[in-house]
């Protein structure tokens, strides 16, 4: 029987960011792209994330006069990233992200909101900037897409308002203000009649931001440059002659077909969070048996990996961390289901803390999450479970939330009967509620809110640095981080270690060629996104450090598979 058979210039397997990228940036040079996505719906982890890029020297950042160089983004790198920094893709990524955001402002319909004052994460490092490296994408009417809309993945459903109203980082100041500002109360009512109206034509708002937009901005670019993009369509295996990687063999609509690139293939399947078997293999807390809460497509196994692998591929394990970390809680759903919720910006808000079940602090809340799960898997190394609970009084919770508990004047009453939420008169009958320890937890936060009364945090440094001052309240002084806890009822929620996407991934070149065992370029063959072993060695510099790299390899990919190099 004979197999189905495609031709294209290029094939592009996977629908995340860096996919995209590659696809676009080659079809604008001229090339015949296919594009094949296993899942229904199109975006990958992309389109669940915020969106942001870290793009050291972008134009906007030089015409914001924000003082940087690629010599100071290195230096950063090099203290940053240290014996994992592979230098020479780091210094690809450095001399091509600029290039990369300006092309795709320039010839697509993406745009990006410099961000002056998100600083890196790790200010005071030598090369940091204390902001303008990280840049958001801006909301985008999911209209535009026509019919596709309804194929783009929507937001991890704890991430959205009202069962599918998108928000931005922008929207959040407004949400948390509304009762207070009627600026802010009429930004908010703009968002909910916009959705109101939506919601009688489709299944959630139009109106979308962050990873959501980009990917949208991304998808109606490509097909206006005639980018074909296949769902339900997952690459089986790749196909050589000799040496080369000449196309691969996608199984779509029951049948497979032989899919013959005769330029290149890229890998950009979003690495391998799906996979237990791989987490099990590379995350050594979920080795020993511990809990673990995945937020990437389930669909992400690492089936690019794997086909690269068995064409003489090699992985890159040499990583600080085998993943993008963040601590999440787990959201109970009206069908017996959860959902997890990622915790970015409420752990750095004044009035919160983290305890183990000891009752004690181990982290600065308002660092990285990356950064917060490493000291929460130190704080467990001798536990079964890996948890802790983000604690805070009525005071904090009215005015800012907790998880996805929204501050006044909305409701409670959902999150505690769910027992998401957990309330206590006083420390200690919230300890004992927990099952933590109720005497350790009472000198915790006592001891907190002698120095919080100060506004001091001399035993974890809280609002000393400027990425801790940006997650805080800046109306909140003399500390934007920190205030003392005091107010009964306290309440909690758990935190348990959850990933953003893997760093391990496929060993490849300044040019995303993947290499194999004996560190050849395997030719025809290329690896993007979290495909890729991470250029940033498994540390997590600052925010955008995923999506930037993934979008700037890409567009280096196509450009070199153009070239005809």
């Amino acid at each position: 029987m004979t197999m189905d058979r495609h031709e294209c210039d290029v094939l592009v397997a996977g629908s995340g960011a860096a996919g995209f990228s590659a696809a676009i940036t080659a079809a604008h040079e001229g090339l015949d792209v296919l594009m094949v996505e296993k899942e229904p719906l199109f975006g990958g982890t992309t389109a669940y994330s915020a969106g942001v890029v870290w793009i050291p020297m972008s134009d906007a950042s030089v015409a914001a006069g924000i003082a940087d160089s690629s010599e100071e983004a290195l230096r950063y790198l090099e203290s940053e990233v240290g014996a994992f920094l592979d230098r020479p893709k780091a210094e690809a990524f450095v001399s091509n992200a600029g290039k990369m955001l300006a092309f795709f402002e320039r010839e697509t319909h993406v745009r990006y909101l410099l961000m002056p004052a998100w600083s890196d994460y790790h200010p005071e490092l030598p090369g940091a900037s204390q902001g303008g490296r990280s840049l958001l994408p801006l909301p985008f009417d999911g209209r535009e897409l026509g019919e596709w809309f309804v194929k783009l993945r929507a937001p991890i459903s704890t991430m959205v308002l009202f069962g599918g109203m998108s928000v931005s980082r922008d929207d959040i100041p407004h949400l948390l203000n509304f009762s207070r500002s009627s600026g802010s109360a009429w930004h908010v009512a703009k968002l909910i009649l916009r959705y109101a109206y939506d919601r009688l034509r489709y299944p959630r708002g139009t109106r979308i931001a962050n990873g959501n937009a980009l990917i949208a901005r991304l998808a109606k670019s490509a097909f206006e440059k005639k980018v074909a993009l296949w769902l339900e369509s997952p690459l089986v295996r790749l196909t050589q002659s000799g040496e080369r990687v000449t196309g691969a063999t996608v199984k779509r609509e029951g049948r497979e077909i032989e899919v013959v690139a005769r330029r290149g293939v890229v890998l950009a399947s979003g690495g391998f969070p799906g996979s237990a078997e791989l987490r099990s293999r590379h995350y050594r807390h979920v080795a020993a048996g511990k809990n673990h809460q995945p937020l990437a497509p389930p669909g992400n196994t690492g089936d690019g990996a794997r086909a690269a692998l068995e064409v003489g591929g090699m992985m890159h394990v040499e990583q600080d961390q085998p993943a993008a970390w963040t601590p999440v809680s787990i959201v109970p759903q009206a069908d017996g289901t959860s959902v997890p919720y990622p915790h970015f910006i409420d752990r750095c808000k004044p009035g919160y803390i983290a305890v183990d079940r000891r009752g004690r602090r181990f982290a600065n809340e308002a660092e990285s999450y990356h950064d917060f799960v490493q000291r929460l898997f130190a704080a467990c190394e001798g536990d079964k479970v890996v948890e802790a609970w983000l604690v805070c009084d009525h005071r904090a919770l009215r005015r800012y939330g907790l998880g996805v508990v929204p501050p006044a004047p909305m409701p409670l009453g959902a999150h505690l009967r769910s027992g998401y939420l957990v309330r206590g008169e006083s420390p200690v009958k919230l300890a004992t509620t927990l099952g933590i320890d109720p005497a350790g937890f009472e000198r915790t936060l006592a001891r907190y809110n002698e120095n919080a009364a100060r506004g001091e945090d001399p035993d974890f440094g809280k609002g000393t640095n400027a990425y801790h001052r940006f997650g805080g309240d800046p109306l909140h002084k003399p500390n934007p981080n920190i205030a003392p806890i005091v107010d009964g009822p306290f309440y909690a929620v758990r935190l348990v270690p959850g990933d953003l996407g893997t760093f391990v991934g496929l060993s490849t070149d300044p040019q995303a060629r993947v290499l194999d065992v004996n560190e050849n370029p395997i030719p025809g063959l290329y690896a993007v996104g979290n495909d890729q072993a991470s250029v940033m060695g498994g540390k997590y510099p600052g925010a955008g450090i995923t999506i930037g790299p993934a979008m700037t390899f890409g567009y280096i990919a196509a450009r070199h598979i153009a070239s005809g190099a």
